[in-house]
């Protein structure tokens, strides 16, 4: 489960300052699929890097299975992040001069998993999004497709118990959007991992089991598309 309750993001200072999130608060339910959705500027990114631990609101708090990570020192986040959660983002963010194999194998070595065990966990991430026959070329090699595919695998070969995905087919044509889309929901499914995209995708957002409006930095609306899985919304009318 992720809560998150009267958070706050200002960035700037005085006259400059501008308030990305303004007293932001809800509830996520473990195996939930999300669409956090909203126009460019709305605030919906900023919010995924405060829910995943990526930056620190002024206030509030983000709790990950019962765990604010807030709260947690600059080791702490990383290392939980590296457990606990998968990242997708629309650049890719790949190492470009490292083989498919090594940009995998990257969390793994973040997280201190043993060597012995590391091999068998890359291409099985690998194998589940049709890239195992690449594990030794350049990731600079792949097509865009390919490397979403590859971002992908990163994001899974830890097993995280969530997914962040920042406008995950924003960079692609629709033929591999789809593809990718399949890949992300299909593991959702069959994983229970918690699925939280960030998009302006309406489209998209209607496949997801919750969708989270944004705008202007607070929850303007909160809607369940035919689940029964709940949503706590809280009082204020900022969701």
């Amino acid at each position: 489960m992720i809560e998150v309750k009267n958070v706050t993001k200002t960035y700037g200072k005085k006259q400059n300052a501008f308030r990305a999130l303004d007293d932001v608060s809800f509830t996520i339910p473990d195996g939930a699929s999300v669409a956090i959705l909203g126009k460019s500027g709305s605030g919906k990114s900023t919010l995924m890097h405060a829910m995943s631990g990526l930056d620190r609101p002024e206030t509030g708090e983000v709790l990950v299975d019962g765990v604010d990570i807030l709260k947690l020192k600059s080791k702490a986040v990383d290392t939980f992040r590296s457990k606990k959660i998968g990242f997708i983002f629309q650049s890719f963010f790949v190492q470009a001069n490292e083989s498919v194999y090594d940009n995998v194998s990257l969390p793994l070595e973040i997280a201190k998993a043993p060597k012995r065990a590391r091999r068998g966990k890359v291409m099985k991430a690998l194998e589940a999004v049709e890239l195992d026959e690449k594990v030794r070329s350049k990731a600079r090699n792949l097509s865009g497709g390919q490397k979403q595919r590859l971002a992908i695998a990163r994001a899974i070969v830890n097993e995280p118990r969530i997914i962040f995905a920042d406008e995950p087919t924003g960079n692609l044509d629709s033929v591999t959007g789809q593809r990718v889309e399949e890949l992300l929901f299909g593991y959702n499914k069959e994983k229970g991992v918690t699925l939280v995209i960030v998009t302006h995708d309406e489209d998209l957002s209607t496949r997801c089991d919750i969708v989270i409006t944004v705008k202007d930095g607070r929850v303007e609306s909160i809607s369940e598309n035919g689940t029964k899985k709940s949503v706590v919304a809280k009082e204020g009318g900022r969701a």
